[in-house]
């Protein structure tokens, strides 16, 4: 059944920047080749869903500077075989920053990323297949966990934004449209 739904979604998402056009057709032909692709045991790669959280005002968004990777990312992780992506971003979002609500702003997808995943003792080298959903938080006290040296949050005026990635840079700027624009 959510397989189904995030086959539905991936179709409905209308993807703005050229990689997000080229990340929405390649998640849609590993969802239909691989049965096992929300599985972290699918070596080429899997499914992972993150979520963008911004505070309750809309004017900040949580970063997490991951303890392994030693960089800045949205909150998120595995599926590890749950097909539900937004409950799995729901669910990583609210472990890895410790808050207890967070509300869904929207259930359609926000952004879509391909990534690789380096190599590490554990495991090879593979892709992430990372859908990605606006939450809003209740509050900014947020606690963390094992996995995150810390959390910042970052404001929509794009002053203190401590990475340049263009995974998570194509996202503040969604949000700037948003948050001036549209008043989230």
């Amino acid at each position: 059944m959510h397989r189904e739904l995030l086959r539905k979604l991936l179709e409905a998402y209308q993807a703005l920047a050229v990689e997000e056009k080229r990340y929405k057709a390649e998640m849609l032909q590993f969802l239909t080749t691989h049965p096992d692709c929300f599985e972290r045991s699918l070596e080429v790669g899997h499914f992972t869903a993150s979520a963008w959280v911004l505070s309750p005002d809309g004017s900040k968004a949580l970063l997490l500077h991951h303890r392994k990777l030693g960089e800045w990312f949205q909150l998120g992780g595995h599926c590890d075989g749950d097909c539900d992506v937004l409950a799995v971003a729901i669910k990583e979002a609210l472990e890895e920053s410790g808050l207890e609500k967070i509300k869904v702003v929207d259930p359609a997808i926000f952004d879509l990323d391909i990534h690789l995943f380096p190599e590490t003792p554990k495991q090879k080298a593979h892709l992430h297949y990372d859908v990605r959903f606006l939450l809003q938080a209740d509050t900014e006290e947020v606690r963390g966990n094992e996995e995150s040296n810390q959390l910042l949050w970052i404001n929509a005026n794009l002053e203190n934004i401590p990475t340049k990635s263009r995974s998570i840079l194509r996202m503040v700027e969604k949000w700037h449209c948003l948050f001036f624009y549209k008043k989230i």
